[in-house]
């Protein structure tokens, strides 16, 4: 199925949550509110006409400045059966930075929801484990916010040190072989 013809679908589906559908270099973009995100990715993978068994990626972008909605969370679709694909993006508010989580429908979002977690500070609601899993757990801020400083934090974070010394060993070690 062509992309328009699916975002039409989730349009006629879902008119008060659609907000914008936008194609650029015959990709297809449908901007949505947060509400019911669960409910349509679910829609979407359960569907046999659409069948979007495949969370291709999951990701956040900072929109600094932007009013009223700050950040997205974008969620690239695809169907192994039908060989077709869309781009859904989720607003959210500075506000309220969250989200519900889509682990329910797609597995695979475990770690992808806990990256956006950890760089953008966007909490998905009903994630089973959501932690930081790129940074240690005592980091302050998220990194991938525009308004987030270019140096990072002046600390050192606990662990630091240890890192230090085990790269360091591991150049003498491969320096010996």
């Amino acid at each position: 199925m062509e992309p328009l013809k699916i975002a039409e679908k989730i349009k006629e589906r879902f008119p008060e949550q659609v907000k914008e559908i936008r194609e650029f270099r015959g990709q297809v973009s449908v901007t949505l509110k947060r509400d019911r995100i669960l409910e349509i990715c679910r829609w979407l993978h359960d569907d046999p006409e659409l069948n979007f068994d495949y969370l291709k990626d999951l990701c956040g972008v900072d929109y600094l400045g932007k009013k009223p909605v700050r950040f997205e969370v974008v969620y690239t679709l695809y169907s192994m059966k039908h060989r077709h694909m869309i781009r859904l993006k989720a607003e959210v508010p500075e506000e309220d930075p969250s989200i519900d989580s889509v682990i329910t429908v797609w597995r695979g979002a475990d770690w992808h929801e806990r990256e956006c977690y950890d760089m953008f500070g966007i909490v998905f609601k009903g994630h089973p484990d959501l932690r930081r899993i790129l940074l240690p757990e005592d980091w302050e801020g998220h990194p991938l916010r525009k308004d987030y400083p270019e140096a990072g934090p002046e600390m050192e974070w606990r662990g630091f040190q240890e890192v230090v010394e085990k790269a360091r060993e591991l150049r003498r070690y491969q320096w010996q072989s």
